[in-house]
């Protein structure tokens, strides 16, 4: 019999960990079911007509994974010996093992970021090629957002997406946890996640959408954009290996996340301004405020040298995060804030404060 991890862990590790809600196992049961491959499985329409439409699309088209579905998206958008313009910490060139010069020969051509994670206009336009055979062709630009847990402001997005567009250039979002940049943009504006999420999507060709993370699904993405650019993907997705059959049982989880899930997503922001404001005043310890879900930590001084032995304390104590290049904490449906306030005290004993 397979066994779940104790809900006693407190694990922050990501907000991938999530674990189906009775009531979305329940959707997902019940889900009417066809065979995808053909077309014909009710819930995974009935999800990519929602989804498109949520975000001003024609159409789209669920994918197993995020990866996946930039992938499908980079190449539909480009052909072999094109480039992507994108950002050095971007999901979609750093994280998802090279795929679109592996499987599509497509380059990347990364660009450093700006403090606060946007991409200055002027390295935008620097990086465009001209149209010459010495070099490839510039045909995309590729955002995320939000971006290691930041927001991306809205003035930048436009103005870098109307860039891209002027100068012929087609415009990606990775849209992972567009959700959660909808709920943060949303308070700032005082508007609906809803709102908000169609008009980040609005200044985009096309969008990614990961249902597996903050929303709590427990696989998939959806992959969003023209008709004509969706019938592309979905080839692409074929040759991926990302056609499924039955696939309504994952799709029902991600339809009922869209209708459940969305607003309570500020909870988990307020979680992450928790741990953040519990973690303040620590020496050794340089916490970066949050803006969603996620808190980034930096060891500074004598403690730069002992990432490895706090994660291996936080483990002791039941809590779990990641260190891969910074100290990350992600806060998520399992998580409360008895569970914040236990990692909190427990990096808080290894400090001795």
């Amino acid at each position: 019999m397979i066994q779940e991890m104790p809900l006693e862990v407190v694990d922050l590790r990501s907000d991938t960990v999530t674990r189906p809600t009775g009531a979305m196992r329940e959707a997902m049961m019940a889900a009417p079911l066809g065979d995808d491959v053909f077309g014909d499985d009710p819930t995974v329409n009935a999800l990519q007509e929602r989804i498109a439409g949520l975000l001003g699309f024609e159409a789209a088209l669920f994918v197993p994974t995020g990866t996946q579905s930039n992938l499908c998206a980079i190449l539909a958008h480009c052909q072999r010996g094109d480039e992507y313009l994108v950002g050095q910490m971007a999901h979609c060139y750093r994280w998802e093992g090279g795929g679109a010069a592996v499987l599509g020969s497509v380059q990347p051509q990364p660009i450093a970021h700006q403090a606060d994670g946007t991409l200055a206009l002027a390295d935008i336009e620097a990086a465009i090629k001209p149209d010459d055979a010495h070099f490839a062709r510039t045909r995309l630009l590729a955002l995320e957002n939000t971006l290691g847990g930041s927001l991306l402001p809205f003035d930048d997005v436009q103005a870098a997406t109307a860039l891209a567009s002027s100068r012929g250039l087609a415009r990606h979002l990775d849209g992972a946890r567009l959700f959660n940049a909808a709920v943060a943009q949303a308070a700032l504006m005082k508007s609906s996640a809803e709102l908000e999420a169609r008009r980040v999507a609005a200044c985009f060709d096309s969008v990614s959408v990961c249902f597996s993370k903050g929303l709590g699904a427990p696989v998939g993405s959806a992959l969003c954009g023209s008709r004509d650019f969706i019938a592309r993907a979905h080839r692409i997705r074929k040759m991926a290996g990302g056609g499924m059959r039955q696939a309504g049982l994952l799709a029902a989880a991600a339809l009922y996340a869209l209708e459940n899930h969305v607003e309570r997503l500020a909870l988990d922001h307020a979680l992450a301004r928790r741990l953040a404001d519990g973690l303040a005043g620590i020496e050794g310890l340089q916490v970066k405020a949050p803006q969603t879900n996620i808190v980034f930590a930096d060891l500074t001084g004598d403690a730069r040298e002992r990432s490895g032995a706090l994660l291996r304390h936080l483990a002791g104590h039941g809590v779990l995060a990641t260190g891969l290049y910074r100290l990350r904490f992600v806060t998520h449906l399992n998580v409360d804030a008895a569970g914040v306030d236990r990692a909190v005290a427990a990096i808080r004993t290894f400090f001795g404060r």
